[in-house]
């Protein structure tokens, strides 16, 4: 049946004899030139084998060995190679149209994938399968399509498509790299028209030695991070994150990354002369030398004088330019030259390039008649936006930027799906470019790849002055909103980004800023630079017509990110690197405005400003916060907005403001309870009160006890008149012991008044409280000649000292106290027992002796004095209140006073300490010494003793 089919399909195969038919020669297909055999019995036929031709090259660079392969997979497009390092492969693929190029630009697109397949992984979606293109998968096209897009010929306007699919990955490998490679390999097995080869490598450092190809688990120790194409002799593309590196150490990476990138070359070549195929002959868009002189005979004089005139704006010279068009557009008309009306605006365009250019070349001054080393006017202000927890707006010329910060939980840090790195962000930047900021009309889509990368290399400048994460817990957000463009918006993003972080609060290690340098050059006629000039801070339109555009950010310090973009086929080396040192100088001109504005984080103590706790509990307790499926956790969420993060042992919130930070804590608190430590101020709810103080409740089952000692300054009577059961309190507690035991204290939350700071210290005894007189002097020494004992000095002194320690214990509470009669009695005996040792027999006969002596009495000092309203009871005795009671008892230190309804007071007599040359004396003044049982006072309530007994004095004391 095979025979007859063939036959139909070519109709000679009919006139060949038998036995030179391929059936009969045992031949069924041909392939790749190779000859597959067919199984030998026709008539039962048998799918034979295909046999497929593979070529390879294998090569190291560094420690890695890198193979080149094509031939095996995705025969059918125009190149197509597979490179492997290790066990990551990585596949790339090309294509161009066929049809005529009626436009005026390269369509060129880059398409980067990154499947779940390539590490054994089934995608997390509810689909089940990949969507729309990450943030990762675009910037590793763009940065495929940086390197290869200069080196395809000009006027050539075909449709070409790059497809980089990463085949399989170990996870020790980033493919961005490799596929750039293998696309370049592609491009030279193709039939497109392209001057490759390129080669692409990543340069790391650690510890100050440079690292070719780094790994992973390398790059993350690695302070750099360099990413560097060329062709063999000129750069094409840079690409940094750094960690401030100097510009004499970045230049010395360039210098190695460059041998070392050119390694790429050879194999690329070798291989395409075995497998590539012969370029073909596409037809290229060229403006003609006939239509450009006539343009420019036009154009030329006018185009000039528009650009020498620095008072045009962007849109004012924009205009301009579009009326020298139109008058040109109706002089070609009427000399009835359509070819050169179809091509007007490319040679427009080109006129206006050569004018520009030459004028830089020629003049040193620019479009708005600045330097070639000037930055344009800059105008900072942070804080444009006070509600929001950072913000700032950053003008230079009329680049205009407004960036916000918004910080957040830990767990709203972003999560990433890329197949190496680190599996979550909690630093985004991201970058808006709305149409009305160059006035256009225009539709907001999905992510845009110029958005994601302009925001990209801002989020790298700044990602290397933030605190670490064990140091700063919060996710933030920068969000930069570009209002009016003029040039350099990334660059304006970093410094806006830099001022907004610090107007958040966040302790930035200093300033990071952000400037453009251009390139304008001339060429002879095989392509090499003649003369150049750089340009410092380039506007929008000298980036249109110039070679270069050459982000470069960083602090005072060193470069921290860098981005080079270039037009023509390659630049040198040395011009890259002379461009460092003019962007460095500009960098420091723009960071002193900015410092101007905020030099340091700003301290953010408004309730309105954001607020983060990390608390340590138990994996119970937080199991317990958490609830069955996080019921409890996303209750609390919705009801405060807060947001909660439990990781190991720690429980991270995150709030809007204060308000909404104590209202979660006091969910949590009541749920699981709080760390208690001494020194702290908590809340708690009274649930019972004791005689001896009251008890309470923190929430999660946690206690404590309030003393009654520790209740006031004042002294307490009842604990119920201060507290009442269910009563909500703020407390610190003083005390826990290794069982758990929490003592708290209310008195010491509140500064102790002046009149009993008074009471609490020893009075002080000055030199005129000393009266000593002949008379004294000479009752003194007979008292010391009398006695048997000698005073020394020291003796005096040891004497004095006790006394003094004898004051200090008595002034701790008024020298009026009302006791019991227990009390009473105890006094007595600790008084006699003190007086005997503390003072001679003969000595304490002697005390009459002494006249000159100084009284210390403290006394407290009532002058509010009521009196007593219906009966006393202790509820309503209080501080100056007067009554008339009665003698109860009398004792050798006071009276027990009966003040009506039961309650019992003490009257306590006073003490006079008498100072003389050589002795102390402790003198007790009676006064009245008569006192009998149910004599009648008038008495004045002064304070209450430590039990809350009532002291009182005699009405007409002083």
């Amino acid at each position: 049946m095979s025979a007859v089919a063939a036959a139909r399909a070519n109709p000679l195969l009919k006139s060949l004899p038998p036995f030179l038919t391929w059936p009969h020669l045992r031949f069924r297909t041909i392939c790749s030139g190779r000859l597959g055999f067919a199984p030998s019995d026709p008539d039962h036929p048998v799918a034979g084998t295909k046999l497929l031709d593979s070529f390879k090259e294998e090569f190291e660079i560094g420690t890695s060995l890198i193979t080149l392969e094509t031939g095996k997979i995705a025969r059918f497009a125009n190149g197509a190679v597979v490179l492997g390092t290790g066990e990551t492969k990585v596949l790339s693929t090309v294509a161009a149209s066929k049809g005529d190029a009626l436009r005026d630009f390269l369509p060129l697109t880059v398409d980067y994938q990154e499947k779940q397949f390539a590490q054994s992984l089934i995608p997390t979606t509810f689909m089940r399968r990949e969507g729309a293109p990450k943030e990762r998968e675009l910037l590793c096209g763009r940065l495929i399509d940086r390197p290869i897009r200069p080196l395809f010929p000009h006027g050539f306007y075909h449709e070409v498509q790059v497809m980089a699919s990463v085949l399989s990955s170990d996870g020790r490998h980033d493919p961005d790299v490799m596929a750039a490679n293998a696309t370049s390999a592609a491009l030279m097995l193709s039939d497109i028209p392209w001057g490759g080869p390129i080669g692409m490598i990543r340069i790391g450092r650690i510890d100050g030695h440079f690292i070719v190809n780094p790994t992973m688990d390398e790059l993350s120790l690695s302070d750099l991070n360099l990413v560097y194409a060329c062709t063999k002799e000129k750069t094409l593309m840079i690409d940094v994150q750094a960690r401030e590196i100097t510009e004499k150490d970045l230049e010395a990476g360039l210098r190695m990354a460059h041998p070392e990138a050119v390694k790429y070359l050879e194999p690329q070549i070798r291989l395409a002369a075995k497998a590539g195929k012969q370029k073909k002959e596409y037809q290229l868009s060229m403006l003609s030398q006939k239509t450009l002189e006539k343009v420019g005979t036009l154009a030329e004089a006018n185009i000039k004088a528009v650009f020498t005139d620095p008072s045009y704006g962007k849109f004012e010279r924009g205009e301009a330019l579009e009326n020298i068009m139109q008058d040109v557009k109706q002089q070609l008309e009427l000399e009835g030259d359509e070819e050169s009306i179809k091509i007007l605006p490319k040679a427009i365009d080109t006129v206006r390039k050569q004018v520009v250019r030459k004028r830089i070349i020629t003049e040193g001054y620019r479009l708005d008649g600045r330097h070639l080393d000037e930055v344009r006017p800059i105008y900072c202000e942070a804080g444009h936006l006070p509600i929001l927890h950072g913000s700032a707006l950053f003008n230079r010329g009329d680049t205009q930027v407004l960036c916000t910060v918004t910080l957040g939980a830990p767990q709203d840090a972003q999560r990433l799906d890329a197949i190496v790195g680190p599996s979550t962000k909690r630093f985004m930047l991201h970058y808006s470019f709305p149409p009305f900021c160059i006035n256009e009309v225009g539709k907001r889509t999905g992510l845009n790849r110029r958005e994601v990368g302009h925001g990209t290399l801002a989020e790298k400048a700044l990602l290397a002055v933030l605190p670490p994460e064990d140091e700063f817990k919060y996710t933030v957000r920068i969000n930069s909103e570009v209002m009016a463009s003029d040039g350099s918006t990334s660059m304006a993003t970093v410094c806006g980004g830099s001022m907004a972080l610090m107007d958040a609060g966040i302790p930035l290690r200093e300033h990071v800023a952000g400037v453009s340098v251009g390139l304008v050059s001339e060429v002879d006629s095989t392509g090499e630079i003649t003369d150049y000039r750089i340009l410092t801070d380039i506007l929008g339109l000298e980036d249109h017509l110039g070679d270069m555009d050459f982000k470069i950010a960083g602090t005072r310090s060193g470069i921290t990110a860098i981005q080079l973009d270039i037009k023509p086929a390659g630049i040198p080396l040395d011009i890259v690197c002379e461009s460092l040192e003019a962007a460095r100088k500009g960098r420091l001109q723009i960071l002193e405005h900015m410092e101007r504005e905020i030099s340091t984080p700003r301290s953010k103590d408004d309730r309105n400003a954001p607020r983060l706790a990390s608390l340590r509990y138990s994996n119970d307790a937080l199991r317990r916060l958490i609830g069955p499926l996080g019921a409890i956790r996303k209750k609390i969420e919705e009801e405060t907005g807060a947001r909660l993060s439990v990781s190991d042992e720690t429980l991270t919130i995150v709030a809007k403001n204060q308000n909404v930070m104590d209202k979660v804590l006091e969910k949590v608190d009541s749920i699981i309870g709080r760390e208690i430590t001494v020194g702290g101020i908590y809340k708690g709810v009274v649930t019972s009160i004791k005689e001896y103080g009251a008890f309470v409740e923190f929430g999660g089952g946690q206690y404590g006890l309030l003393h009654i000692s520790e209740l006031s300054h004042e002294p307490v009577t009842r604990i119920s008149d201060l507290l009442s059961i269910g009563q909500q309190i703020s407390v610190m507690c003083i005390e826990q012991d290794v069982r758990g035991n929490i003592k708290l204290s209310l008195k010491r939350m509140s500064p102790r008044s002046a009149s009993l700071e008074v009471d609490a210290i020893t009075p002080e005894v000055k030199v005129s409280d000393f009266i000593v007189s002949k008379e004294t002097s000479a009752n003194a020494q007979s008292l010391s000649s009398s006695d048997s004992t000698q005073l020394d000095a020291k003796s005096v002194a040891d004497l004095l000292s006790q006394a003094v320690s004898t004051l200090k214990d008595s002034s701790t509470s008024p020298d009026f106290r009302i006791r019991s009669v227990a009390e009473c009695d105890e006094e007595e005996e600790r008084f006699k027992s003190t007086s005997n040792k503390l003072w001679p027999s003969k000595l304490k006969q002697s005390q009459d002796t002494c006249s000159s002596s100084s009284t210390f009495n403290v006394v407290p000092d009532v002058k509010d004095e009521t009196k007593a309203k219906g009966p006393i009871s202790a509820k309503n005795l209080k501080l100056g209140t007067t009554v008339t009671a009665k003698v109860h008892q009398v004792r050798a230190l006071g009276l027990v006073l009966d003040l009506g309804g039961g309650v019992r007071g003490m009257y306590r007599f006073k003490y006079e300490v008498v100072f003389t040359m050589f002795v102390v004396i402790v003198k007790q003044d009676h006064g009245k010494t008569d006192y009998a049982v149910g004599d009648e006072l008038r008495v004045t309530c002064t304070s209450f003793s430590s039990k809350g007994i009532p002291v009182m004095s005699l009405e007409n004391d002083d």
